[in-house]
């Protein structure tokens, strides 16, 4: 059999027009591509477990690309709590900002993971995610695109197999006969991507843990009041009630010291799933030189204006505090030495 690999395209939410060029122009070349097989999937972090598209992504054996409109690390940890699970794909691609940089800054030290929880029983295969925020030109994703696909290879084999999961009767229905084209009433292609766009899905919020920096802490369940959090059969931290959590409220996220809480619809970079990173090592937040709210004090206001509308009574900063804040003896930092010299300026 030949062997390929596989680009699924997960789309935006929403209608923007550019978004949707963008996808188009991708399917149309990559469909005529003989080394790829290509899907077209709803947008990654609304699909539940037993949609369609996520059992089609649980299908697939081997090697796989997947380009979603979200930051790579957000996307790859999406799919690892659906069970899709892979060692990390390296694309070369860089967000179009980074081209325009003049001068070269130095890259920020690699932090400590040695007390990371990392990836479970990975299979020997790879997961590239490309972030399609990142250009507005399709040529550049289909060069990079091509250049995996001639570094992997992957066996194909009979989706219909379902390696993980097993799909409800309507499901393979839709699988084996592929839904009409509205445009031009002809039978849209074979493949699993025209009937996975056809089952319907909604907008979601959840937190999505990152486990290559995930340290077990618990500071996120001891702080969460809405029983998001839950424990594994190997007492490994996991988000087991997701639809518990709140529409917006990102305070777990805030609280967590390893940033490993993710929120991929979240307007903020870090939180969102950025990979985080500052010149020299030294991120300043200048909004906190004039008295805005810090991290943990955003954090508390956030869980309190849920319980206040979940009719419950707020608890302000009395429950779930990080125990970092207790037990770790405060340090003089980079920030401290900064604003040290900022008192000792003749003003």
């Amino acid at each position: 059999m030949p062997k390929k690999i596989t680009v699924v395209i997960s789309q935006a939410q929403g209608k923007n027009p550019a978004k949707r060029h963008l996808e188009e122009e991708l399917a149309a070349t990559l469909l005529f591509d003989p080394d790829v097989d290509m899907s077209i999937v709803p947008h990654l972090y609304d699909l539940t477990a037993d949609h369609t598209g996520m059992l089609f992504l649980k299908s697939v054996p081997g090697d796989m690309v997947i380009c979603s409109w979200m930051f790579p690390r957000a996307a790859r940890w999406v799919l690892d709590r659906n069970g899709v699970k892979g060692h990390e794909g390296v694309s070369l691609l860089k967000p179009a900002a980074a081209d325009d940089e003049e001068e070269e800054e130095e890259p920020a030290p690699e932090p400590d993971r040695s007390n990371a929880l990392g990836g479970l029983n990975l299979p020997k295969r790879r997961i590239y995610c490309l972030d399609l925020r990142d250009q507005s030109d399709a040529k550049v994703y289909l060069e990079e695109i091509q250049r995996i696909a001639k570094d992997c290879t992957v066996q194909t084999v009979d989706l219909q197999s379902w390696i993980s999961g097993q799909p409800k009767g309507e499901q393979l229905q839709r699988y084996l006969n592929p839904p009409v084209n509205r445009l031009n009433q002809e039978p849209l292609p074979a493949t699993p991507a025209a009937a996975l766009l056809e089952e319907p899905t909604r907008r979601r919020w959840y937190p999505v843990i990152d486990y290559s920096r995930c340290t077990n802490c618990m500071e996120c369940i001891d702080f969460c009041l809405f029983g998001v959090y839950g424990i594994d059969s190997v007492d490994r931290i996991l988000v087991e009630q997701q639809d518990n959590c709140k529409k917006g409220c990102p305070a777990c996220s805030r609280v967590c010291p390893e940033n490993a809480i993710i929120f991929p619809e979240h307007k903020t970079a870090a939180i969102a799933g950025a990979e985080g990173g500052s010149v020299s090592g030294l991120k300043i937040d200048l909004s906190k030189l004039f008295g805005a709210p810090t991290a943990l004090e955003m954090a508390v206001l956030e869980r309190d204006t849920e319980l206040v509308a979940d009719g419950r009574d707020a608890v302000g900063a009395t429950v779930g505090l990080p125990r970092r804040q207790t037990e770790k003896p405060r340090t003089h930092d980079k920030l401290d030495d900064l604003m040290d010299s900022l008192d000792n300026l003749s003003l």
